[in-house]
């Protein structure tokens, strides 16, 4: 951790993402949402939005506090915004939620609160955006430049979805309508490929060197698979813009970034098995096996994509297809990663001060991995179960996936509270003089 000090409120956004994934699983094993209810429903632009804001946005932002000063090997910016950020961004969801309810017919039709939830939003997301910017600015190379990519997607993110917000609440004029008429999917592209994916590709290239003692990737390999990406979403964005006021259709634009996505996929394919074949641990952890099952549901969701287009089925699976990027791909390595960053974390604010000065554990000994593996595993059987059964248009049988993925996320969940309270580490090394016990939610300064 050279150059950077441990994050107070990282634990606080993984607390608040975990909580809201919870939800997320509650509400699909409720009916609530797709396949339950249509695609553009209010009822699934709610639970789109407890995913994609709440569970994988949170999540990230709590490790880019952590690991964006550690890329760079400087300190964060400004460590006093991570706490206000956590409450706009929370307190905007809350607001976008209640006013998608309200579209629902579900609350009073209080559409007001659709632009006020994306104000919050987008003030929560530009303290992020400045924070963790002007920190990865500093030494802009290797994984940094990814987040700075990331960081740009969130940036065009936030505004197409503060633009629909405003459209629902009638306040967007004939221009915000049109917009609205035709830009979600240059929303999500930004959204799940650009800031989410791109940024999880840059965290991962890191924390696999770190976790599996292996070289950093060649930063021209890494050049490489991080131009295909910004390729991709510039041509998505900027593209899909003009595409709208010509009024031609996003077929063209669509195609151009399907194809230069599965570039992107596979330059990283390469780069990833390029980490593992040069490793120095020889045997994998349990974060770093899970994060593989991740990887091979991306694999999985370039080869269902190209399947879908192959047949003409990709608009009526789309469900289907995006079910398996957000949960396979992008919750599949989040909770991977998650799980290794709450124990390093943990372990550091811990038996960092009394390191030399007394016997401390390992941060293995902070995790039982054998009993935690089970957890995982049922969660990503789950996914990929649940994804067959939206295939095969059969609700009732993904809702049960649902409640199988809901078991392993309490059962992950449960882990990482035991990790935080040095559940498993034997009493002779738990708390030696001079150590004090972690906070459940915070770092102790």
């Amino acid at each position: 951790m050279i150059g950077a000090s441990i994050s107070r409120w990282t634990m606080s956004y993984f607390a608040m993402a975990l909580a809201w994934l919870f939800v997320a699983l509650a509400l699909m094993v409720a009916r609530v949402g797709f396949p339950a209810a249509h695609l553009a429903s209010p009822d699934t632009l709610v639970l789109v939005h407890v995913v994609c804001i709440g569970w994988l946005s949170l999540a990230m932002c709590g490790a880019l506090l952590q690991f964006v000063p550690v890329l760079v090997a400087k300190p964060l910016y400004s460590e006093k915004w991570a706490l206000p950020a956590l409450g706009l961004l929370t307190a905007g969801l809350v607001a976008l939620l209640a006013g998608f309810l309200g579209l629902g017919g579900r609350l009073p039709a209080w559409h007001w609160l659709l632009p006020v939830g994306a104000v919050l939003l987008t003030a929560g997301f530009g303290l992020i955006v400045v924070d963790l910017g002007l920190t990865a600015w500093q030494r802009p190379a290797g994984p940094a430049r990814f987040v700075l990519a990331g960081l740009a997607s969130l940036c065009a993110t936030v505004t197409f979805g503060a633009i629909f917000a405003f459209a629902h609440a009638g306040w967007a004029g004939s221009i915000g309508e049109t917009i609205l008429a035709s830009g979600v999917p240059l929303h999500a592209i930004a959204g799940l490929g650009g800031w989410l994916t791109l940024t999880a590709m840059g965290v991962s290239y890191r924390l696999l060197s770190m976790f599996m003692l292996a070289p950093d990737v060649d930063d021209r390999n890494s050049s490489w698979t991080l131009a295909a990406g910004v390729f991709a979403i510039t041509v998505a964005v900027v593209g899909g813009i003009f595409a709208i006021w010509l009024s031609s259709g996003l077929n063209a634009v669509l195609s151009v970034v399907a194809a230069l996505g599965l570039a992107t996929i596979a330059l990283y394919g390469r780069d990833v098995s390029g980490i593992f074949r040069s490793r120095k641990r020889r045997q994998l952890e349990l974060n770093t096996r899970m994060a593989v099952l991740s990887f091979v549901s991306l694999a999985a969701t370039a080869l269902l994509g190209v399947l879908l287009i192959l047949t003409g089925a990709f608009a009526a699976q789309v469900g289907a297809f995006v079910f398996l990027v957000v949960f396979g791909w992008l919750s599949g390595l989040v909770l991977a990663k998650l799980y290794k960053i709450v124990a390093f974390l943990t372990w550091l604010e811990t038996y960092g001060p009394v390191m030399g000065r007394a016997p401390t554990p390992r941060v293995q000994d902070l995790v039982a991995e054998e009993r935690a593996s089970k957890w995982f595993v049922i969660y990503h059987m789950a996914v990929w179960f649940g994804t067959l059964m939206l295939l095969a248009d059969q609700a009732w049988a993904f809702r049960a996936a649902s409640a199988m993925m809901m078991i392993g996320i309490v059962g992950i969940i449960r882990e990482v509270i035991r990790t935080r309270q040095l559940a498993d580490v034997q009493s002779p090394l738990r708390l030696p003089d001079g150590a004090c016990a972690p906070h459940l939610l915070f770092a102790r300064s």
